[in-house]
């Protein structure tokens, strides 16, 4: 957890220094997730969007769905 957040926080410090719409933050950065690791990255972009950022929760919604990838490499059922 503390590497995803810690990785979160920087991409939205970054993305804030360039004074952008929230609305433009997925055209800007993609983040892609392989198998289920760090799946967590999605709640816990929600909760900097939404408790640290003040966007509301359907916004940041939106922004973390356009934001977040999925690639599944492994076929064994157990893994799914």
């Amino acid at each position: 957890y503390l590497f995803v957040s810690a990785t979160l926080q920087d991409v939205v410090r970054r993305f804030k220094k360039r004074s952008r719409p929230w609305s433009s933050f997925a055209t800007k950065n993609a983040i892609q997730l392989n198998d289920t690791h760090p799946s967590i990255g999605i709640p816990e972009l929600m909760r900097i969007l939404v408790d640290e950022e003040g966007v509301s929760w359907d916004e940041a919604w939106k922004i973390t769905t356009a934001t977040f990838s999925y690639t599944n490499h492994t076929i064994l059922p157990e893994a799914l």
